[in-house]
């Protein structure tokens, strides 16, 4: 149709929806709707309705989807619901004040979930699931699918999507949860080594409840290590010690792990009575490698963080000085200007800014005494120039102390970031960091100053706990780098132990032997011996039960005899081979996948120890002086519920990661 000389009409009547897509021309005495996307040519007239024009909408390829549900108008089966939409009223511009109105629409039935709209779709069960898994990801409430202002925001940009209620999207993130633990426990019993599992507790934000958190380490098949929380119970804090345990117990038996279980991972003063009830459950069925010896393990940045406590408690006087001496230099800008001068005076060297604390992060406090430090003249000064607003200055006696506690605090702050900064945060790292606070806690117990003596002496008697029942571990995680090997105990034992040190060398070999003992037993490589073999004659397996019985033991007599005659096992070999370079970006786990041929037994070995989680605290939260927080609105929820909540996040996000 030629359309040269047709004329645009603009009227009044023209009330639906779609003329906004279409421009209504008159040619002649015939009426014509052009699409505005397509410029496909419809009919125009009166006569004929919208529902055309509708239809085409929804098909054209040259428009987008959004909004499209506006032009559906369903005659027969009509869903109604409320939304509340914001409009801003003409006459209340001039206060900016938001006005809420609903807005009825319509909607047709959706057949099956799933909505067709040219050549784009709508899942709405899969969209559904995409809710509830950001939801899970980012902490988000559940009720927000519920507020105004999300259905507004969902129903511009899809209005497809059917608005779920608060309960729909928490039934969905329970059947997320399900299929995910599905996934765990598959990747569970793949595993190819031991799994190490983490205890730690969390509180609610209002403090009205704690929860157990237990989390799996573990060293996968490609040898990347893995962490997967397994479940977030809330505890009753009136529970003893011993239901405790059940509960720790229930939770691994439930997980089917308590078999594949190699070490636990507690806080420093969590009680033994919990750990003992365990580890006798396990060694019972003897589950537990060398008797249990390694089973018990200690968090070694909690061990930092209840010294560096011990520390600024002996500070406590001293702090609140320094807090108040900043506070007083940053007053007024004219303090601060002459506190500047004094600085320039004095030819202060850093460039630091003074600050107050967190008290919520003890590396916070150890930063601003640290700088404190450095202007430590000119405070002095300031002192001279107003000594009654600077009466809470600092006598030279707390400045000295001051000082030899800060490079302790100094310690514990760069020991903490070895362990949670680390590439690899594998087992082996932690020795020869612990080692040397261990030498630096017998220096300072040798302090002639006695406050600083009886504060080390204080240190040194939580840092001995935690090393009687963890340097055993932390030494075998060091043999099995092939950068230290033995010759790390050899450098540290004489220097700890003095002509004693032999004695506990010899101990922590002896505890290395019967490990490689146990996983000798275990190796694919001794399941031969272990079960026997169907040995064939001619080809033809054999069928008779006692002559299998009897070439197990002929299998076992020539392994035995065979190590007699002098062949070297997997160990032998590792030990008397040089040591690997040593360098700072150097991957223990990737040089075990590589020599995992060589040393097919020892591999196992360090498979299970150095996936052992020495730190069990978060990087995020290593400074920390309260426990983890629960969100509020995620502990306002049902138990079971918030499990399934911080579970699901947890292991999505790990596969994000990956």
């Amino acid at each position: 149709m030629d359309m040269s000389d047709a004329v645009i009409v603009n009227s009044s009547r023209l009330k639906s929806i779609v003329w906004n897509d279409f421009d209504r021309v008159k040619k002649g005495d015939t009426f014509v709707a052009i699409c505005r996307h397509c410029k496909k040519k419809l009919s125009g007239s009166s006569t004929s309705g919208t529902s055309h024009l509708r239809n085409h909408l929804i098909r054209c390829q040259r428009r987008s989807s959004h909004g499209v549900a506006q032009y559906f108008s369903a005659r027969e089966k009509k869903k109604e619901g409320s939304l509340a939409l914001v409009t801003i009223d003409q006459e209340q511009k001039k206060d900016e004040v938001l006005s809420i109105m609903n807005l009825r629409y319509e909607q047709e039935q959706i057949k099956n979930e799933h909505v067709g709209i040219g050549s784009n779709s709508l899942d709405q069960r899969r969209s559904q699931f995409d809710l509830a898994r950001m939801i899970i990801l980012h902490n988000y409430p559940l009720a927000m699918v519920e507020h105004a202002g999300f259905k507004i925001f969902v129903r511009n940009l899809q209005p497809l999507f059917e608005l779920v209620t608060c309960n729909k999207v928490e039934a969905d993130c329970m059947e997320i949860y399900a299929k995910e633990k599905q996934k765990v426990h598959e990747i569970f019993d793949k595993l190819p080594g031991k799994i190490s599992v983490s205890a730690d507790m969390w509180t609610a934000s209002d403090g009205s409840a704690a929860y157990l958190s237990l989390a799996a380490h573990y060293i996968d098949e490609d040898w990347q290590l893995k962490k997967k929380i397994l479940n977030f119970v809330t505890i009753d804090p009136s529970y003893a010690e011993d239901m405790h345990s059940e509960v720790i117990m229930n939770c691994l038996m439930d997980w089917d792990i308590d078999r594949k279980l190699f070490s636990m991972i507690f806080d420093s003063f969590t009680g033994e009575n919990i750990v003992d009830r365990i580890r006798d459950r396990l060694s019972q069925n003897r589950f537990l490698y060398c008797n249990g010896q390694l089973f018990d393990v200690r968090c070694a940045i909690d061990l930092l963080s209840r010294m560096a406590h011990d520390a600024l408690e002996a500070l406590c006087e001293v702090t609140q000085k320094i807090r108040e001496s900043i506070c007083y230099v940053k007053s007024s800008e004219a303090t601060h200007a002459t506190f500047n001068e004094l600085a320039d005076e004095v030819q202060v060297e850093t460039k630091k800014c003074l600050s107050i604390d967190n008290p919520l992060k003890w590396n916070s406090t150890y930063f601003m005494l640290e700088v404190a430090l450095e202007y430590r003249k000119v405070f002095s000064c300031l002192r001279d120039r107003d000594p009654v607003n600077m009466k809470f200055l600092l006598s030279d006696l707390e400045w000295d102390r001051l000082s030899t506690i800060t490079s302790f605090l100094k310690l514990f702050v760069e020991v903490t970031n070895v362990f949670s900064r680390s590439k690899y945060p594998t087992a082996n790292i932690f020795f020869p960091e612990i080692c040397d606070i261990h030498l630096q806690l017998i220096e300072w117990c040798k302090d002639p100053d006695e406050s600083i003596s009886s504060l080390a002496l204080k240190m040194r008697k939580k840092f001995e706990e935690y090393w009687d029942k963890c340097n055993v571990g932390l030494a075998v995680a060091a043999m099995l780098d092939p950068r230290f090997k033995m010759k790390l105990l050899e450098y540290y034992y004489p220097q700890l132990y003095g002509d004693s040190a032999s004695v506990y060398i010899d101990e922590v070999f002896e505890c290395i032997k019967s490990l490689y003992n146990e996983h000798s037993i275990v190796s694919p490589l001794a399941s031969s011996i272990d079960q026997g073999l169907d040995w064939q004659a001619n080809g033809i397996p054999s069928s008779s039960e006692d002559s299998r019985d009897r070439l197990m033991g002929f299998d076992k007599f020539v392994h035995e005899t065979s190590q007699a005659e002098g062949s070297n096992s997997d160990l032998d070999k590792y030990l008397e081979e040089p040591l690997f370079p040593r360098n700072n970006d150097f991957n223990v786990l990737n040089w075990w996948k590589v020599h995992t041929p060589r040393y097919p037994i020892l591999s196992m070995m360090a498979r299970n120890i150095l996936g052992i989680p020495i730190s069990k605290v978060a990087s995020e939260s290593r400074f920390d002086t309260q426990r983890r927080v629960l969100d509020h609105n995620w502990s306002l929820l049902p138990p079971i519920t918030i499990q399934a909540l911080m579970c699901a996040q947890d292991w999505i996000q790990s596969e994000l990661e990956s």
